[in-house]
């Protein structure tokens, strides 16, 4: 925050502070202690910032309220009294239904919810705009859209309605780009080598000069680490997305449409994008207690690592049958991480990784602990775990849900205590599947070719949504695009990534971007808090099919 604040000028500095799993873990918080239940990270940011974004003149908006941003409103203003500096606190509220009755709330199956920790409808940024236009200093929010902190402002500031689709569309796009912080200015970047090393250091973070128009330039302050270009916004475009149509409660902006062009060092101008009315549903994000969980990772060093796990795995699966206590849910993984002849022994070790999950806590719990330990003197040579398993802790899960749009009570609570209501759009979008846009020529055929990384010629970017996963892929070049279109297809994927090989996998093409992003269901099981995977929020799942080798045009090479 101090670093956005002291680089360079800045009209309104926005944070997202709420991950899925942020909202589980302040749902917990909030049972332990009703007063809380939001981000008290960003109190401790403003304890030493305030002062300096009134000396400024930089609104704040963040939506750090969770789950109780009238409470966060409260807390700001006596920090305000505390510390001597004279501002404005206002707040939006109505996301919260947790004590909707569930009967109300949808699957995207149509099929009712179980009850939940904490149930959130996704708002839109006019409550935000609402509050700003009433002359708000700093505005806290629940759960908006991580868009919505953009649209908020630019709708205030420009004075845009409800219906001006393409200029909201342009908006939920810079709000895309600047969500994930340094995601867009070089962090975890698939091609980061080509900065020199000191620029990735410390990358500042990206900023995004808005226009009436709602096109928009994204940049950073100058001398910050990092880089901005085509590439790095492209790969922040693709995280967490789908097809061409990105729905959210102001306007579906249609990711097919955009046009990025490079507009000097560290400048990338976003234009062209369309937009069209919104769907007539909010998205609801909810979160429940799964379970409990466990697990225990045997490491297995030096010879015959096949051999040692299974007798392990035998042993313990024995064990537990004997006890007639089968968690509802096990996984093993041997991950193979040793080497031969290896210059040390972490290297030369394997690690073999048992996770169970059960709705009883007992059952994942002493029995699996008990079980293991007691394995310690009689099983493979060199039994050792990384960490003795525990007694078992709650795990949480993501569902989305859907409700309409007029039975949410989106509020803008002033500043001044005045409760302002925020009317649904007038107008909907019933969502169909996009057209897919002609591809590209390919390249001719009989090309010269050799195996190598498919990472040579595309980038990545994945992310996670629930128990989904995407991956975004984009080309470089025109001639890299035209192979990349028709050479990876879902078969093709399913192929390269054997463990999507039995579940739904959807491609979508954005020529615009020379992009394809995949959608693959199931992959992350019940979401990243069940931690049913290696890799629980699929980030490296992009780079593990960078790394797979395919017949590559030399050309391209």
């Amino acid at each position: 925050m101090r670093e956005m604040l002291t680089g360079g000028e800045l009209d309104v500095l926005t944070g997202d502070y709420l991950a899925e799993l942020t909202m589980l873990i302040l749902a917990r918080d909030r049972l332990k202690d009703p007063a809380g239940g939001y981000a008290r990270t960003f109190l401790r940011q403003l304890e030493e910032c305030l002062g300096l974004a009134h000396e400024r003149g930089v609104r704040i908006v963040a939506n750090a309220g969770g789950l109780n941003p009238a409470g966060l409103a409260d807390t700001v203003r006596e920090l305000a009294v505390r510390i001597g500096i004279p501002v404005r606190v206002a707040h939006v509220e109505g996301d919260d239904l947790t004590a909707v009755p569930h009967a109300r709330l949808r699957s995207a199956e149509g099929t009712p919810l179980p009850d939940s920790l904490a149930a959130h409808a996704y708002l839109g940024g006019f409550g935000i705009a609402a509050c700003l236009r009433e002359g708000a200093d700093v505005v806290v929010t629940g759960r908006v859209t991580d868009a919505a902190l953009v649209t908020g402002p630019a709708a205030a500031h420009f004075g845009w309605g409800p219906g001006e689709y393409d200029r909201l569309a342009g908006a939920v796009v810079a709000g895309h780009i600047l969500e994930c912080g340094a995601q867009a200015t070089g962090g975890n970047y698939a091609f980061f080598h080509e900065s020199a090393p000191a620029a990735l250091r410390h990358p500042g973070f990206p900023l995004a000069e808005l226009h009436a128009d709602g096109t928009a330039v994204i940049t950073k302050h100058p001398g910050t680490g990092g880089l901005v270009d085509v590439g790095t916004v492209t790969a922040q475009l693709l995280y967490e997305t789908g097809g061409a149509r990105y729905a959210g409660p102001d306007v579906t902006a249609r990711l097919d449409t955009i046009t990025l062009t490079q507009d000097g060092p560290d400048r990338v101008r976003v234009r062209g994008v369309r937009g069209e009315a919104p769907p007539p549903t909010l998205k609801v994000g909810l979160n429940r207690l799964g379970g409990f969980r466990n697990e225990v990772t045997f490491v297995l060093t030096g010879l015959e690592i096949e051999r040692k796990a299974a007798l392990v795995r035998d042993q313990l699966e024995t064990a537990i049958a004997a006890a007639k206590c089968r968690p509802a849910h096990v996984d093993w993984e041997l991950s193979r991480t040793d080497r031969p002849d290896a210059r040390t022994e972490e290297t030369a070790s394997a690690l073999l990784r048992l996770v169970v999950r059960d709705p009883d806590q007992n059952t994942v719990g002493r029995a699996l602990s008990g079980a293991a330990v007691e394995l310690a003197l009689a099983s493979y040579p060199g039994f050792h775990v990384l960490a003795p398993p525990g007694k078992g802790a709650p795990y949480g899960v993501f569902e989305a849900a859907h409700v309409g749009q007029d039975t949410v009570e989106h509020l803008a609570v002033l500043h001044d205590g005045r409760r302002v209501p925020v009317p649904p759009p007038d107008d909907h979008l019933v969502l169909r599947p996009v057209d897919e846009p002609p591809l590209p020529e390919p390249l001719p055929q009989g090309l010269p070719s050799r195996r190598a990384p498919l990472g040579l010629v595309a980038g990545a970017r994945s992310g996670d949504k629930g128990g989904n996963a995407n991956i975004g892929l984009w080309a470089r070049t025109d001639e890299a695009w035209r192979w990349l279109a028709h050479t990876l297809t879902t078969d093709r994927l399913r192929a390269l990534l054997p463990e999507t090989a039995d579940l739904p996998v959807t491609r979508h093409t954005l020529t615009n971007l020379r992009a394809l992003n995949f959608e693959i269901v199931g992959i992350l099981g019940e979401g990243v808090a069940s931690q049913a995977r290696f890799d629980p929020q699929a980030k490296a799942l992009g780079e593990w099919l960078r790394s797979r080798h395919l017949d590559i045009p030399e050309v391209l090479l």
